[in-house]
């Protein structure tokens, strides 16, 4: 037979409705979490679970304690960060469509110049490219 019994507190409460004990984070503590979140060293979920706070709080406290000036940055790093991505993008195919022609020419031409005038990897890859069946 399995026991039932449940453990109680100290006022005859049974254990799992005792409230968990909130202790309010100093102000240093808040500026802190901000400054990490604001700077994308750590997210703010990730935040939350650190330092055993709510996500709706580190909200509140984002809008209350940034600064305008703060607040834009923080948007435009992730504008950047998306330009970027996008930039990174638009080079992979041009550099794709680059080694395309190289290998034709040298296909046409029956010259291998990639060896002689680029670099190592990018050598390899024009010869990959070479030998590989078109798409």
């Amino acid at each position: 037979m399995r026991n039932t019994k449940t453990k109680t507190t100290d006022i005859g409460l049974p254990e799992f409705a005792k409230k968990n004990q909130y202790s309010k984070p100093s102000f240093a503590l808040k500026k802190k979490i901000i400054q990490l979140v604001i700077n994308g060293q750590i997210s703010k979920h990730h935040a939350s679970v650190k330092y055993n706070l709510s996500r709706g709080s580190i909200d509140y406290w984002l809008k209350k304690f940034t600064t305008l000036d703060e607040a834009e940055r923080y948007m435009e790093k992730d504008k950047e960060l998306k330009r970027l991505q996008t930039r990174i993008q638009e080079l992979e195919w041009i550099k794709e469509f680059q080694q395309d022609l190289i290998v034709e020419f040298e296909k046409t031409t029956g010259k291998e110049l990639s060896k002689k005038f680029l670099p190592g990897y990018l050598a390899k890859e024009v010869a990959r490219k070479k030998h590989s069946p078109k798409k």
